[in-house]
């Protein structure tokens, strides 16, 4: 990440502002998750202002919803994280109105990367859209949100 900015990522302060999982963002998604110690799980309903083409929800609502769900990973084990590189397969149009189960794991994690594969299905399992990410590790705390101790 050599070309990138000397950037200061306060990490201390809250998230109510963030356009995926603020929930003090008037124009953001408000998601909210919840984790297995595995998998971290959201649902989401899309709305018309969500949408790109009539009925249809925009492809960029789509592949926020894959990146928050990715970086809520990490987050379960104490990991923050922003995206270096993320990839973004979409199945099948989502549509507004239809309610969404958006899901995410960790499949690698080193000294400063993670690498993540999250998905979007609708609620009786079909597939929606699928991705995978590597996110460089920004800050990493050895307790994890639940207040367990855990490694990162």
């Amino acid at each position: 990440m050599k070309n990138w900015p000397q950037i200061s990522v306060d990490t201390e302060r809250g998230y109510s502002l963030c356009f995926g999982c603020g929930q003090k963002n008037p124009i953001g998604l408000k998601m909210s998750f919840q984790w297995d110690g595995k998998t971290a799980r959201a649902e989401f309903t899309p709305n018309k202002s969500h949408q790109g083409w009539f009925g249809i929800v925009h492809g960029g609502i789509i592949g926020c919803l894959l990146d928050e769900a990715m970086s809520y990973a990490p987050y379960f084990e104490g990991i923050h994280c922003i995206t270096a590189k993320m990839q973004v397969r979409i199945r099948r149009p989502a549509l507004i109105g239809e309610p969404l189960i958006i899901t995410s794991s960790i499949t690698l994690k080193t000294k400063r990367l993670v690498e993540t594969r999250a998905a979007i299905a609708l609620k009786d399992g079909t597939p929606v859209a699928e991705s995978t990410a590597t996110m460089f590790v920004i800050d990493s705390k050895q307790e994890d949100v639940s207040g367990k101790e855990g490694e990162a």
